[in-house]
């Protein structure tokens, strides 16, 4: 998958590493990249999350490790009400190389190797507070935070999130263009899009599109859009008291039984049952 070079040298400024609190009204698709080690903790909201060649679900509490020049986004929208939010850690491998050689840090060594895949990990209420922490306070306090974070998190269960190493090749056109369409899917997915339409956003043939964007994504273009659909639905089926029926078609499905079919094959269950089982 091509994606876009992020300049997070710049971002952080004077700082030895970048870290803030994000709160925005929904994450917007990026696909993009960098070199240095990246720990999201998704404090509030949900959506998909592109690690590599993976593609997940992810929810309020999603918490994952990933190591130098791994693509990935996360995208997803919560109701005009309520804001996602994010603590986003970025550090390189100058900063941390020092530590490595402890026989101390024999773990955290470890652990930023199989980072290259990408990490998932259950957040808990320690880890919670030691990010937040982080992102208030200042100098050398901030390394040892990080350090002392990077120890715990080695310390617990995770689970590789891309199948095997991504190898990204650099293409700025490339990246560009992926982003492009899947922020048009992102912002008129409750519309009838035809497969041409957004073809003709890179001047490609349907053919070509479908193979690019296969390549790019890992997945067909009508199971990609299906995906960002059904997302949409479980969160009006939760959040709202709006009937099947309207939300099937408020997400872009041209009939009830196309919605019920795909959200089942989706999910493993029907939308009424989603919505009994998640308003208990």
């Amino acid at each position: 998958m091509k994606a876009v070079l992020e300049d997070i040298q710049s971002a952080k400024g004077n700082s030895s590493f970048y870290a803030y609190r994000l709160r925005v009204p929904f994450f917007e698709f990026k696909w993009h990249y960098h070199p240095e080690y990246e720990l999201t903790y998704i404090i509030k909201g949900s959506g998909y999350r592109i690690v590599g060649n993976s593609y997940d679900d992810f929810a309020s509490g999603d918490l994952v490790l990933l190591g130098s020049n791994l693509p990935h986004t996360w995208s997803g929208k919560t109701n005009n009400e309520v804001y996602s939010e994010a603590i986003v850690i970025q550090f390189s491998e100058t900063l941390i190389a020092p530590f490595l050689g402890l026989n101390e840090s024999v773990l955290i060594k470890k652990m930023l190797n199989n980072a290259a895949r990408g990490l998932s990990f259950e957040i808990t209420e320690e880890l919670e507070s030691k990010m937040i922490a982080l992102t208030e306070v200042k100098g050398l306090e901030r390394i040892l935070r990080l350090i002392a974070i990077l120890d715990l998190l080695s310390k617990q269960d995770n689970t590789f999130i891309s199948t095997n190493t991504f190898h990204n090749v650099v293409s700025k056109k490339n990246g560009l263009r992926i982003n492009k369409v899947c922020l048009f899917i992102q912002n008129n997915f409750n519309n009838k899009i035809a497969l041409k339409q957004v073809a003709d956003l890179l001047h490609l043939t349907e053919s070509n599109f479908c193979k690019f964007f296969k390549k790019a994504t890992g997945k067909t273009y009508s199971d990609y859009l299906n995906e960002m659909r059904i997302n949409e639905a479980c969160r009006l089926l939760v959040q709202t008291e709006k009937s099947v029926n309207q939300i099937a078609f408020d997400c872009g499905f041209e009939t009830l039984s196309y919605f019920n079919r795909v959200f089942l094959n989706k999910k493993g269950i029907t939308p009424s049952g989603y919505r009994k089982q998640n308003l208990i």
